[in-house]
C-alpha cells in the first residue's frame, strides 16, 4: 500500500485554512494539516476554532473534497500552559476529522513536562484526537530519544512523534535513532530536503527551518535512509516553506511541485 501524503500549512501559509484545503485537494494530495493556532505573532492569524465563518468553510470544503485532516497543531508545551486552553481547539480539530495534534516539547523540567503531556492527552483523548511531540533543535526537548522518555514518564501507550527530516539531522539524529525506539511511536512524519551543511549559528537553523527549506531532492539531506527508517505505513506530511519562491510561485504550483518531488523520491526507493 503506498504512503499517504500529505501538506502541512507551513507550506502554504499565505492560504487560510479552507484555501489550503482547495489547494491540496487539487494538488493531489491524500491528507493536509491545519495550523488553528498561530506558530508566531507575525504569521496570518486565522481564527478557524468552532461556530466561525471560517471553520464551517473549511468543514465544507473537506466534505466536498473528500480530503482528510491528518493532523491540526501546534499546541506548546511550556512551563506555564495551561492545558484547559486548547480544548476549543482540539475540539474545532475533532469536528474536522483531524486524527492527531502536533505538540512542541518546550519545558526544561522533565517532571513537569510529563505532567502537562499527561494531562493534554487525557484532553485530546476526550476528542478522539492521539498527540504527538516534534522534537526541535532549539527546543528545551530536542531529540527523539528525550521525547521517548518524557513519554514513557507518562504511563500513557497512546502518544507518538513526529519525525521532522530538517530537525531530525539538524539534532545530529541518525535512523538508528528511529530504530532504537518503538515503531508505534512513529505514526507520521513531516518531509523536506536542505543543504547538507549544518548551520553553525541559531539565526541560521531558524531561517532554514521556518522559512527556506527545500524541495526532496533539492537539498544534501539522506531522505532515502530516513523514510526507510520510518514504519511503512507512516504518512508523510510534506512540511516545506520556500518564502523566496513564494513572492515568483503561487502555493497552487509549489504543492504541485513538493508533491511530484516526493513521488519521484519515493519511487526510487
Amino acid at each position: 500500500m503506498a504512503r499517504l501524503l500529505g501538506i502541512a500549512p507551513l507550506s502554504h501559509l499565505e492560504l487560510s485554512p479552507p484555501q489550503m484545503v482547495t489547494n491540496a485537494a487539487q494538488a493531489g494530495y491524500d491528507t493536509l494539516g491545519l495550523r488553528l493556532i498561530a506558530a508566531t505573532p507575525e504569521e496570518p492569524q486565522h481564527n478557524c476554532l468552532r461556530g466561525t465563518t471560517l471553520m464551517h468553510e473549511t468543514a465544507r470544503r473537506l466534505a466536498d473534497t473528500g480530503l482528510a485532516v491528518l493532523d491540526v497543531e501546534i499546541f506548546r508545551l511550556k512551563p506555564d500552559t495551561q492545558v484547559a486552553d486548547y480544548e476549543a481547539a482540539l475540539a474545532a480539530g475533532a469536528l474536522l476529522g483531524a486524527r492527531h495534534a502536533l505538540a512542541a516539547p518546550q519545558d526544561g523540567d522533565a517532571a513537569r513536562l510529563a505532567h502537562t503531556l499527561g494531562a493534554f492527552a487525557d484532553l485530546a483523548a476526550r476528542y478522539g484526537l492521539g498527540v504527538d511531540l516534534e522534537p526541535t533543535p532549539w527546543y528545551e526537548v530536542s531529540t527523539l530519544d528525550a521525547c521517548a522518555k518524557i513519554i514513557a514518564a507518562t504511563g500513557r501507550d497512546d502518544i507518538g512523534i513526529v519525525v521532522d527530516a530538517i530537525h531530525f539531522d539538524r539534532a545530529g539524529e541518525t535512523p538508528a535513532s528511529i530504530r532504537a525506539l518503538p515503531t508505534t511511536l512513529f505514526r507520521y512524519a513531516q518531509l523536506c530536503d536542505a543543504p547538507a551543511a549544518r548551520p553553525s549559528d541559531l539565526p541560521t537553523l531558524l531561517l532554514q527551518a521556518r522559512a527556506e527549506r527545500m524541495m526532496p531532492g533539492d537539498g544534501g539531506l539522506d531522505l532515502a535512509r530516513l523514510i526507510r527508517a520510518l514504519p511503512d505505513e507512516s504518512p508523510l506530511s510534506l512540511e516545506i516553506p520556500m518564502n523566496t519562491l513564494a513572492t515568483t510561485m503561487p502555493a497552487s504550483e509549489r504543492a504541485r511541485r513538493m508533491l511530484a518531488r516526493t513521488r519521484e523520491l519515493l519511487a526510487r526507493l
